[in-house]
């Protein structure tokens, strides 16, 4: 064997030719020697496995030592892959509440810059269509708004007028650039007025940007001249027309007296002419005389009563109410119209029976005495011409005075079973009067009530009404405000 594998690796090694191979299996006498190719290819044959088994085993330790370094990079690739996985899948549920956050953020976003639009568009308009002159000033004096009102004002366009000095282009502007910069380095509002009587009123108003990034004022201008001119209008308008009704009522009150001492003197002289040098009738004529006299005494004492309480009316307000008693005050003024009162048809206010209902223990209220006290003198007047109207032979003539308080106001209620005032007298009764010279408004003045209404609403800040219809007569109603405890 040993024989075989040497001759086989010798020819292995060695260079042979195809005749010497074929001489190797020959015996001597020249014949093919089968056992020794069969012995020659089994020795070739068991070297070839041999090898190849070394290489196979060779190649298995490697395989092995491959395998076993695969399996340790697969552990290892798939650990990376587990923790891979893991950051991915954290990553992915990071992500998906980054994108959920996000599009949270953008629909707010979409919504806020819409409110931010629609808000922009808003103020925009507003400052477009407010009525007054709106001017917006950066520190340099620059225009930064100019709205609709000031284009109509000025005649020039936002777009010409933006980012241009505004005295430069409009230099007929009543304010000034000290104004502008008293504003802003004192951080105060201004408001003040710039007018040319019968030309025009303006209300100016300039007040600093309050945290703003840039500092700058607005100025507002109102053209108040239509409303001025109005307003003084109606103050000449209400002077005018207290004035009137507060003669008228002067007026007929002093007339009424007068008039009867007029005749009286005038009968007095009548008589002392007739009896001159009748010495029959002297005694029965100083009778009448001493009675006339009276009278005219009599009736002079009113006219004085009237013209001092017109005088203590005129200098009797102060300027800070004082408390007073309403029940004196209102018997005061009882007395006064026994007095001084009287309707046209001779019904004397000492001829009406007054019904006194005053609460116990009425709390003292602040008022004006003496224009309280005339109040009440106007509404017995309007109660005393009602009253004289009525044609009933059977009428007593009655005027019920309501003194109380309710719902923390002190309350009065006069009430009269005179005729009563129609829808239309009592929409008008507290509207100025003016005088007419027919006929049928020599009386006006006691069917208009605005001065008395003036002096409940305004100087007292009370309420008045009045309701009347033809069963249960007419009320005047009035609220007065309880002094605080």
């Amino acid at each position: 064997m040993k024989k075989y594998l040497f001759l086989t690796l010798l020819l292995l090694q060695s260079p042979i030719t195809h005749a010497d191979l074929i001489s190797l299996f020959k015996d001597a006498d020249g014949k093919t020697n089968w056992q020794y190719v069969a012995n020659w290819s089994s020795g070739i044959l068991i070297i070839l496995l041999s090898i190849a088994a070394i290489n196979m085993f060779v190649i298995w330790r490697r395989v092995q030592k491959s395998n076993r370094a695969l399996k340790a990079i697969r552990n290892n690739l798939e650990q990376r892959v587990l923790e891979r996985t893991a950051t991915l899948d954290e990553s992915n549920r990071l992500l998906r509440e980054s994108n959920q956050l996000l599009e949270q953020e953008v629909q707010q976003h979409v919504i806020t810059s819409g409110l931010l639009k629609s808000s922009e568009s808003y103020i925009r308009n507003i400052l477009s269509s407010m009525p007054l002159m709106l001017i917006g000033l950066n520190r340099q004096g620059q225009i930064t708004q100019w709205n609709s009102k000031a284009e109509k004002i000025s005649g020039i366009s936002a777009a010409d007028a933006l980012d241009k000095n505004l005295w430069d282009l409009y230099p007929s502007i009543t304010v000034s650039p000290r104004q502008i910069s008293q504003a802003m380095d004192n951080n105060e509002t201004l408001t003040f007025k710039q007018s040319q009587p019968g030309t025009y009123h303006f209300d100016i108003t300039v007040y600093p940007l309050q945290d703003h990034s840039e500092s700058g004022v607005v100025i507002l201008v109102d053209d108040v001249t239509k409303r001025v001119l109005a307003e003084n209008m109606l103050i000449h308008h209400d002077k005018m027309s207290s004035m009137g009704e507060l003669a008228s009522t002067m007026a007929h009150d002093i007339n009424k007296p007068l008039q009867a001492i007029l005749f009286d003197l005038s009968s007095f002289q009548s008589l002392l002419n007739q009896g001159k040098g009748a010495e029959e009738g002297v005694g029965r004529e100083l009778d009448k005389f001493g009675s006339l006299l009276a009278d005219a005494s009599e009736k002079g004492q009113h006219v004085e009563s009237i013209i001092n309480n017109l005088l203590s009316f005129a200098r009797g307000r102060t300027e800070v109410s004082q408390l007073a008693h309403l029940p004196d005050i209102m018997d005061h003024t009882l007395e006064l119209a026994n007095d001084v009162l009287s309707a046209p048809s001779q019904l004397r206010f000492r001829d009406i029976r007054i019904d006194r209902q005053y609460e116990d223990d009425l709390p003292m209220v602040s008022c004006y005495v003496t224009e309280l006290q005339q109040v009440f003198l106007s509404l017995f007047r309007h109660a005393c011409n009602a009253l004289g109207q009525v044609e009933t032979a059977d009428h007593e003539p009655c005027i019920r005075i309501e003194l109380s308080t309710e719902y923390e106001s002190f309350w009065i209620r006069i009430h009269h079973n005179g005729v009563a005032l129609s829808s239309d007298e009592q929409m008008h009764l507290f509207e100025p009067y003016f005088s007419d010279s027919s006929a049928d408004q020599a009386l006006d003045a006691g069917k208009r009530l605005s001065f008395s209404y003036f002096v409940i609403t305004e100087q007292h800040q009370g309420h008045m009404a009045v309701t009347s219809d033809a069963d249960s007569g007419t009320s005047f109603h009035i609220e007065l405000k309880l002094p605080e405890a």
